[in-house]
């Protein structure tokens, strides 16, 4: 069932554990998460970007995700969220098709830039029902900038701002950097957990963290303790995808459809149920 993203993240902070947000980008990687979903009876989040509106058709994925949600998964809550709107153009255009969340990234752009954009993104989708989550800080991706010698201070969330920010736009989540990183950029050796419940402690909304595909249960769980309520994953299911497609072709001369792009979702699946039970939300549907 269709659920509100912000009300199944507040009960995943007031219950000590996290929510996946799974990208997903066509009908098996939908169906490996809301399967995974629904065998371990966990509330989920699935989450496209801007390119995979591109790619499969906006409106298209969305009733996609919409359908099985409501006809073969009434029985766990399903949230459906924008990941990553870079502008006020994809953010409008989510809407219109009918997402219920929705994140504005600005975290590029200078503070004030990001803070005003925001704002105006929240006061135009609270008047429709929609959930916004910014960020704070500055999460980054692989051929963005120079993997060696990184000044993380300059990317990290400061606690402070993070208070202001919260109050000045009414954010209902926010996606916070402590070192963490986007695909197979190298992170900081260490995430700044001081700096999470530093940021915890004076932002009262769930917090949401990027870019922990490769994380493990020991990171997972200490972040979870400091405030963490979502944790986004992209890569891990897009590798464990591709993985399983390219056994099924390597090994044999299958030219059903069906069975090949079967076998590359159970590979998914696997990768899906992973994340779920490290989060601690299987069994809270």
């Amino acid at each position: 069932m269709l659920a509100n993203v912000k009300e199944m993240l507040e009960k995943a902070k007031a219950g000590g554990y996290a929510v996946g947000a799974f990208n997903t980008v066509n009908l098996e990687t939908t169906k490996a998460i809301i399967e995974t979903a629904q065998e371990l009876s966990s509330p989920v989040i699935l989450q496209m970007t801007e390119k995979t509106f591109d790619y499969a058709g906006g409106r298209a994925i969305f009733h996609l995700i919409k359908n099985i949600s409501e006809f073969y998964a009434n029985d766990i809550p399903i949230g459906i969220h924008l990941d990553h709107g870079k502008n006020f153009e994809v953010v409008m255009r989510a809407m219109d098709i009918g997402f219920t969340s929705v994140m504005y990234d600005g975290s590029r752009k200078e503070y004030v830039d990001n803070l005003m954009m925001t704002k105006k993104i929240v006061d135009i989708a609270h008047a429709q029902g929609v959930v916004v989550q910014a960020e704070l800080g500055n999460v980054p991706y692989l051929g963005e900038i120079q993997t060696e010698g990184i000044d993380w201070e300059r990317y990290m969330t400061d606690p402070d701002q993070a208070a202001q920010f919260s109050s000045e736009t009414g954010i209902d989540t926010l996606a916070v950097a402590i070192g963490n990183a986007h695909g197979f950029f190298r992170e900081r050796e260490q995430p700044d957990y001081d700096r999470l419940s530093a940021v915890a402690s004076r932002v009262d909304l769930p917090l949401v963290l990027h870019g922990s595909s490769d994380w493990h249960e020991d990171r997972i769980s200490e972040v979870i303790k400091r405030g963490i309520s979502c944790f986004n994953v992209d890569t891990a299911v897009r590798v464990a995808f591709v993985s399983g497609l390219r056994e099924v072709l390597r090994d044999g001369d299958e030219t059903d459809l069906r069975k090949i792009m079967g076998s590359a979702k159970d590979s998914a699946k696997k990768a899906v149920k992973e994340k779920i039970l490290a989060f601690g939300s299987s069994g809270k549907a």
